[in-house]
């Protein structure tokens, strides 16, 4: 009876294991991408004011490509084999439906806003699209993420300023500004962005890496406060509470813990798309988009 007993302890505990790693994506090595709803403490929320999409850069079911304005196709070439660079300005829901957004004939899955857009048209920061840059003036100043070449179970997600050492990380590159988490360590950038892009402009768009190498991905709606009763975990989401939504994401999905942190344009320009619906778009001009596709393996 004791032996029995337990078998059905040992029983228990593997379903519970199991259970759980089916449960918490980062524990589950078959995870690939997801989308949900959270609060400003990270916990999901059918009512939550930031529309987050989680994934692993090294799943093979995923594949990836940025898309900047062009009024050509992506990577033509002159008569002397140079790469074309003619500048539109595009918004969100161009950018990521026109023929560039495709991937081998396939439309993206999920799309999130990333560079600022210059004056001129440009982005203006480092934009690379499957090896082929479509940089700005500050491509070597500002912060970029990206997710490495090679094969899908050796892919890294990477966020730093500058062209990365190994060329490999140059693959797909998105600018962005307002670096929050460096190394682990978090830093309030209120004083940095400014009292304007601090506390009245507050339209967020955001990346973030962990240490188990997962990406989340986040934007914050504040269109959400007209229908939602605001409260201290569903608010607009200022500098200081960049830290709670995203460790609370990272913890409650078993993601590790935060690494980097990077905005994405702010203001009029946040865009995200999942699964054939834009779940927020503010109408500005962007400079790149950062695609996410899914593939048949």
């Amino acid at each position: 009876m004791t032996i029995n007993l337990l078998l059905a302890c040992k029983d228990d505990t593997a379903n519970s294991s199991t259970k759980a790693a089916k449960t918490c994506p980062g524990e589950n090595p078959q995870f690939s991408i997801e989308f949900f709803k959270a609060n400003n403490q990270g916990q999901k929320s059918a009512k939550g004011i930031n529309h987050v999409i989680i994934l692993n850069p090294k799943s093979p079911k995923l594949d990836f490509k940025v898309n900047v304005g062009l009024s050509h196709k992506l990577y033509a070439k002159d008569k002397q084999g140079k790469f074309i660079r003619n500048y539109v300005p595009k918004q969100f829901n161009e950018i990521i439906t026109d023929a560039n957004s495709q991937l081998n004939g396939q439309r993206p899955l999920a799309a999130i806003n990333a560079d600022y857009i210059g004056t001129d048209d440009k982005p203006q920061g480092l934009n690379i699209s499957r090896g082929v840059e479509y940089s700005g003036a500050f491509k070597n100043r500002r912060s970029s993420f990206g997710i490495s070449g090679g094969r899908p179970q050796e892919r890294i997600a990477t966020l730093q300023a500058g062209r990365r050492s190994n060329n490999i990380l140059n693959y797909n590159l998105v600018g962005g500004n307002g670096r929050f988490y460096r190394q682990g360590k978090f830093k309030d950038i209120c004083q940095d962005l400014g009292e304007f892009a601090c506390k009245q402009v507050t339209n967020r768009s955001m990346v973030a890496t962990t240490s188990k190498g997962y990406v989340i991905l986040l934007v914050n709606d504040l269109k959400a406060n007209s229908v939602i009763e605001a409260s201290p975990v569903n608010q607009e989401l200022l500098p200081d509470m960049f830290d709670d939504v995203l460790a609370g994401i990272a913890r409650n999905n078993c993601l590790g813990k935060i690494q980097e942190g990077m905005l994405f344009d702010g203001g009029g320009s946040p865009g995200l798309y999942y699964n054939g619906k834009i779940y927020l778009e503010n109408g500005g001009a962007i400079g790149s988009v950062f695609l996410i596709y899914k593939t048949s393996n």
